[in-house]
């Protein structure tokens, strides 16, 4: 027998001498997918998935979604063509029996909780959760979180409440939201819609203007509440105030356009409404309403020709971070603690409280100041980028080493 031969024969026999579970790959069950009417909620899949195909990628990978209607399926079958899509009661019992690992992806939340629990309770198999922010005083909540093998917070104000609230986690950290990793496009309409409005690459500004809360009564079954839309009707025109201010000066004192675009399936109406309605008449020529929703593919598509991004959003600036486009975010009291991500990444500069006066007045110089050098923002916007990054290695190191791939 030649040398060739026995080592050959002698790891073909090793192999077949192991055990069923060592010799396939692993197999991690991703929870995610939270709804389609938000670019941003849709994000968070695609942005965890290829951060798993790129740190992890000898392991076999579910998706267990929520929702993936409306062109969402599809658009993720085209950029992860070997991920498996759980959707039947029988795929679930299939995945809870074959996959090794469950995974909690990214989220405005602990979304997923009780999915998280029948996991533990049906398989005494490890979890993790990836990338929420968390503001439950649930014991409930707690117990999952400490018994999971790793807690990921996408903002440091949430790791702090949880400790607080007594979470006791193996390892708990800043974790970037998953949306950063998104690497999704849609080239053809994105272009096709910019050369249709004169809109040259590198020579616009994105804008979002939204509602203090989501009137979700408005773009899918949920029921109207009148407290929150009072509260929205009294705030839209203060919140609306420094990006007209923004829109103005950039478009008078700058080369620049700017395109009033959505994240959220209601956010057409609202920009229409506060922004473009109300715009001076020598402006309005240079300022584009898009009156449609899409999808992130395209959205990310657009961001990137763009010169950067700002307004009331936070996952179309996490995108355009994600992708060397500098973002401005704006928030306030009705929105959860994920906006001081911003000063996780160390991009603290470019966060404004609106409920705070003298902020609400910094962020028409901060728009302008990014619009007239372009090259100063995109350098700011790489150095939030390397945080994001080094933070995702470490993070995926982490998912790896649970998984025991």
């Amino acid at each position: 027998m030649n040398r060739r031969h026995f080592l050959t024969t002698s790891l073909a026999a090793t192999l077949s001498s192991l055990p069923a579970q060592e010799q396939r790959p692993r197999r991690l069950l991703l929870r995610s997918s939270w709804q389609t009417v938000n670019i941003g909620d849709i994000a968070h899949t695609p942005g965890v998935l290829h951060l798993l195909e790129e740190h992890l990628p000898g392991v076999e990978v579910r998706l267990w979604p929520t929702d993936v209607r409306n062109g969402v399926e599809e658009m993720l079958r085209k950029r992860f063509p070997k991920v498996a899509i759980v959707k039947s009661k029988e795929d679930v019992e299939a995945a809870f029996a074959e996959c090794d690992f469950l995974l909690h992806g990214s989220g405005p939340g602990f979304v997923a909780q009780k999915d998280v629990a029948r996991w533990r309770l049906a398989t005494s198999k490890p979890y993790g959760v990836y990338g929420i922010t968390f503001a439950s005083t649930a014991a409930d909540a707690l117990d999952l979180l400490n018994n999971a093998r790793f807690v990921y917070f996408r903002d440091s104000h949430s790791l702090t409440f949880a400790r607080e609230q007594g979470c006791k986690c193996p390892v708990m950290a800043f974790g970037p939201d998953g949306a950063f990793a998104v690497d999704l496009r849609n080239d053809e309409p994105a272009a096709a819609f910019l050369k249709a409005h004169d809109l040259e690459e590198g020579k616009f500004m994105c804008c979002i203007a939204r509602f203090r809360n989501t009137p979700y009564w408005k773009i899918k079954k949920a029921a109207y509440d009148a407290k929150k839309d009072a509260r929205n009707q009294a705030m839209k025109d203060h919140d609306a105030a420094p990006l007209l201010e923004a829109i103005v000066a950039v478009t008078r004192q700058t080369g620049m356009k700017v395109l009033l675009c959505p994240e959220d399936a209601s956010q057409m109406a609202i920009n229409k409404e506060v922004l473009y309605d109300k715009l001076p008449a020598d402006v309005r020529p240079r300022v584009v309403w898009r009156e449609n929703y899409w999808l992130t593919d395209e959205a990310l598509s657009t961001y990137r020709r763009s010169a950067g991004l700002f307004g009331h959003e936070m996952h179309s600036p996490i995108m355009c971070i994600g992708n060397g486009i500098p973002a401005i975010v704006c928030r306030w009291a009705e929105q959860t603690s994920k906006g001081f991500m911003w000063q996780d990444i160390g991009l603290g500069d470019w966060l404004f409280d609106l409920d705070k006066e003298d902020e609400l007045k910094r962020v028409a110089p901060a728009v302008l100041a990014m619009a007239k050098d372009p090259a100063a923002a995109r350098a700011k916007a790489a150095k939030g980028l390397a945080v994001v990054r080094q933070r995702q290695a470490q993070t995926m190191a982490v998912v790896k080493k649970n998984l025991g791939a």
